[in-house]
């Protein structure tokens, strides 16, 4: 047994001097000093870096337009324009139209701070939101057949004395009986009319107060909506929308659009999932409408991606932005309209990030190399300056000999 221990004890490629042969120096402790701390900074990097996971990255054709809707998340503040005069519109290049998102879009009323104004709940899109794409005038103005008996009122709940009120010279086929300001209004677009006093129409003299109030108040616009995953556009504009002679256009009577300050503070715009953390291009971006009738125009190139993370996986899109603003009333001879005008096209490039957790043979053998490394480097160094020291002593003994 004694003769096994021998043999293990001529294998020690650690031989240990004894305790009085060790000579310690002061250069020796500032090696071990030194060579510690460095030690334990390396060691949390490699840590950290053994914690983060590894990324990978992967290109290829998206093959889900087809199968699945894109996702628009806004949330824009207009602090010149009530929401009442604000309608949102969106359409896609495979024909789609879809206007005045009323099931997940809504609109916050602002007071001229831009301060939400008390007891006042966000509305969903109210009835200038809502199109008449796909409808003749007048189809969801006049009443159902059983609310006949009903008296009619007008916009701000007041009783119409006669049970067919007049259309003051627009009454068509369509039009017989105008009960409402709406009706007037709309009797009046289908003739090509422009209703330029409304002061003048009994159905509208309650609307007149609440028209003057459209300059004095802001509005917060925010919620998403679902489109065809193809190139398209949405738009935030003043005024009733409409399709007219297959031609979408905005009704802002009795105003003029010149009157309209788009000014507006993107607070976020998104595509897809939302991931808490990430900032895009156009958040906290401020269009200011130096003059009114000012059309503001952001050109967006959307990359979809995926994000396979080992909780789940993420469909979530990353865009770039160009933007674009012009004064489009008749002294500038720009054509348009006043409004926040979005324009997407979608890359049939799709990315996926994949996320994978790194070894743990890997963090070791860094570990053990980080270790390895600065003591052998430590000892080198320790060695240097301990021979460098008795060559110097050697040279002044010599000097004073």
């Amino acid at each position: 047994m004694a003769s096994l221990w021998d043999k293990l004890r001529d294998l020690d490629a650690y031989p240990k001097p004894l305790e009085d042969f060790r000579i310690k120096t002061f250069g020796g402790g500032a090696v071990t000093i030194t060579s510690t701390i460095i030690m334990l900074l390396l060691f949390i990097f490699e840590l950290r870096d053994y914690l983060t996971p590894q990324i990978t990255e992967e290109v290829y054709v998206d093959t889900t337009r087809s199968i699945s809707k894109l996702r628009i998340n806004l949330d824009i503040v207009f602090p010149r324009v009530a929401c009442s005069y604000l309608t949102i519109d969106a359409m896609d290049s495979s024909g789609e139209q879809q206007s005045g998102i009323e099931h997940s879009i809504f609109k916050q009323r602002l007071d001229t701070g831009g301060a939400p104004i008390q007891n006042e709940t966000p509305q969903k899109t109210d009835v200038f939101g809502d199109s008449s794409i796909g409808k003749k005038p007048g189809d969801s103005l006049h009443p159902q057949k059983d609310d006949v008996s009903k008296e009619p009122s007008n916009e701000t709940g007041l009783a119409i004395k006669s049970e067919c009120g007049s259309c003051y010279g627009a009454e068509s086929t369509l039009f017989k009986c105008c009960n409402t300001c709406e009706e007037v209004r709309e009797a009046y677009r289908l003739k090509g009319w422009a209703l330029s006093d409304p002061v003048k129409i009994e159905q509208c003299k309650g609307m007149v107060e609440d028209m003057k109030a459209i300059f004095n108040e802001g509005c917060r616009l925010y919620g998403y909506m679902e489109v065809n995953r193809c190139s398209g556009s949405f738009h935030v504009a003043p005024g009733k929308s409409f399709t007219l002679n297959h031609v979408h256009v905005h009704d802002v009577q009795p105003f003029s659009s010149s009157q309209f300050n788009m000014t507006h503070t993107i607070q976020s715009l998104s595509f897809g999932e939302e991931i808490v953390g990430k900032t895009n291009p156009v958040d906290g971006i401020q269009g200011l409408a130096t003059e009114e009738s000012t059309m503001f125009q952001y050109y967006l190139k959307i990359v979809p991606f995926t994000y396979d993370k080992p909780d789940g996986l993420i469909f979530s899109n990353q865009f770039s932005t160009t933007r674009h603003q012009k004064v489009v009333s008749s002294m500038s001879g720009e054509s348009g309209m006043p409004g926040v005008f979005f324009s997407y096209e979608i890359s049939p490039i799709m990315i996926k990030y994949s996320e994978h957790a790194k070894s743990f043979a890997h963090f070791a053998t860094g570990l053990f190399a980080i270790v390895g490394g600065i003591f052998t480097v430590a000892g080198i160094i320790d060695s240097t300056i301990y021979k460098s020291a008795n060559v110097l002593k050697k040279l002044e003994i010599g000097k004073q000999g």
